[in-house]
């Protein structure tokens, strides 16, 4: 064996040896997902009435006005009133991100691909990921609205960019964490280099992949927002515009309400989908 290749090969059952295919850092706990007992699901519960029910009577007993911060009971009874008028808006917002958040994981993804096959592609495509990841995308609207006009296309572009460099990054990072001795061992046995991606790589690096779909699907939420705040004549961002302009604070804040949600909605979707694809690595 190349002396070169067997310093790289870890040995198998060496002492504290460990496979670095954990999540790392914060974003490992958020998505392993702690089981939890009725018990302290009833405490999650009982906190959140204590907050909720907290707020409405501090707000009324010091008689703040309306306009200012309105209570729990108006921002709910707005949201109700108000359903008919936010539901085309909501519809238009999960579309663009939506629409968005497809075109930008796909390209970062096979991007992600791309730069742990090819270090010399790497070297060119890495400064203008950088370059992406470092710019606010909210900054690039109004220049993309001129161009494309005031339709949905500035703002799917906008989350495209925003989405992608998160996938990518996060996808590329798993990738490289992959055991070389399994490799190694797929290499005798006659595998391609296709296969070891597909058989391999991927399965292997579906942690970090998972939490590049995380990151990058939240970043493409605010991004829309910020986009339809900037540059939209339709969806939950331009209905914040409008209620705050009309200085109706439950409304606005029902839209607040909406919008997390969302967030919430894709924190569960993403855990749901980890748990099933990566409940190898308990």
């Amino acid at each position: 064996m190349d002396s070169a290749l067997q310093d790289k090969i870890p040995t198998f059952g060496a002492k504290g040896q460990k496979a670095d295919v954990s999540l790392g850092g914060g974003m490992s706990s958020l998505m392993s997902g702690p089981s939890r007992s009725a018990f302290e699901i009833f405490i999650i519960i009982m906190v959140a009435v204590v907050i909720i029910g907290g707020t409405e009577l501090a707000i009324r007993l010091l008689e703040v006005p309306l306009y200012i911060f309105p209570p729990p009971s108006a921002i709910g009874m707005a949201l109700v009133t108000e359903w008919p008028f936010l539901w085309p808006h909501l519809v238009t917002t999960l579309c663009e991100l939506l629409i968005g958040f497809s075109i930008g994981a796909s390209v970062g993804f096979v991007l992600a691909a791309v730069i742990t096959q090819f270090p010399f592609a790497e070297k060119i495509i890495t400064p203008y990921i950088l370059l992406l990841v470092t710019t606010p995308m909210l900054a690039l609207v109004p220049l993309l609205v001129l161009r494309f006009g005031f339709g949905w296309e500035p703002r799917i572009i906008a989350v495209a960019l925003a989405s992608g460099p998160m996938v990518m990054i996060n996808s590329a990072t798993g990738f490289r964490r992959v055991d070389l001795a399994k490799i190694a061992l797929a290499r005798s046995f006659g595998a391609s280099t296709f296969q070891i991606f597909t058989k391999i790589r991927i399965p292997m690096a579906m942690p970090m992949i998972m939490v590049g779909l995380m990151v990058g699907s939240i970043f493409g939420l605010l991004t829309t927002v910020g986009a339809e705040m900037v540059g939209g004549a339709e969806g939950l961002g331009n209905r914040l515009n409008y209620y705050s302009s009309m200085i109706r604070m439950p409304q606005f804040f029902a839209v607040i309400t909406l919008l997390a949600v969302i967030g919430i909605s894709i924190y569960v979707i993403f855990f749901l989908i980890g748990k099933k694809w990566t409940s190898w690595e308990s």
